[in-house]
């Protein structure tokens, strides 16, 4: 059986090409999709909306840090994709005693690309792959930066507030903008910003995320009345953090924003 070695480091035997797949990460499922796995893959989470169709008919098999490890085993997968960040460890390790996991660990675009190209490998789709990832090195290099260095944080939550900080995704994307992350500056990866600390930070933009929290037009008129002088933004999250072919589409995203 081949063996492949995955973003985390670990080398996993995988079957080619994989005929069960569960994906336990929605910006992976949805470029499995891109991929043309639609019978290859087997099970996928409830955060797993995209493609619709997936979704409606896919067996559903818990959340990204809450899986439900007996349906997965009923499943018999031969192939597991997963993510440092998204899943959560102990569980990871249950289900590697049985299954192959692939795990990825995706930080900034060079590590995305790097993870299609690695799917495409161990999927039998590799050229399929290395043509997306041409597409969107394409778009991105041709992505424009803000005229000057405008300070910025991304929020994820409300109620503690909290940001996107140093070494995610969203902070490589927010520096590819020209933008300043602010929240880069804090010790952990997703920093709680206390209310004192936003309004003294006073950013230049502060982007409010569709997800995981909702933010929508009430939580960006209740911060502007805080923050006069930052323009606030709601923005679409899965253009800033779905690290698959949903990167297809953010850089003209990127370009269309009334910035």
């Amino acid at each position: 059986m081949p063996s492949y070695i995955d973003q985390t480091g670990r080398a996993v035997e995988i079957p080619f090409p994989p005929k069960r797949i569960i994906s336990l990460v929605p910006s992976q499922t949805e470029f499995l999709a891109a991929l043309g796995l639609e019978q290859e893959v087997v099970g996928i989470t409830k955060f797993c909306t995209l493609p619709d169709s997936w979704f409606k008919t896919k067996q559903r098999i818990g959340g990204t840090k809450n899986l439900r490890l007996d349906l997965i085993r009923s499943l018999k997968p031969d192939l597991i994709i997963a993510n440092k960040e998204e899943n959560k460890l102990e569980q990871i390790e249950l289900l590697e005693d049985r299954f192959p996991v692939w795990a990825s660990d995706v930080v900034d675009l060079p590590s995305a690309l790097d993870m299609m190209e690695r799917i495409g490998q161990i999927t039998g789709r590799a050229e399929m792959a290395v043509s997306l990832t041409a597409k969107i090195s394409a778009s991105f290099a041709d992505l424009p930066k803000l005229d000057s260095d405008k300070s910025v944080l991304y929020l994820i939550w409300q109620q503690p507030w909290m940001a996107a900080g140093k070494e995610t995704f969203i902070d490589d994307v927010l520096k590819r903008l020209g933008l300043v992350n602010l929240a880069s500056a804090l010790a952990q990866r997703y920093p709680v910003i206390p209310n004192a600390k936003l309004l003294d930070l006073q950013p230049d933009y502060i982007l409010l995320s569709s997800e995981p929290f909702p933010f929508g037009e009430k939580h960006l008129a209740e911060l502007q009345l805080k923050l006069p002088n930052s323009k606030i933004l709601l923005v679409d999250g899965r253009q800033f953090s779905w690290y698959g072919s949903r990167l297809l589409t953010s850089a003209p995203y990127f370009r269309q924003m009334k910035w």
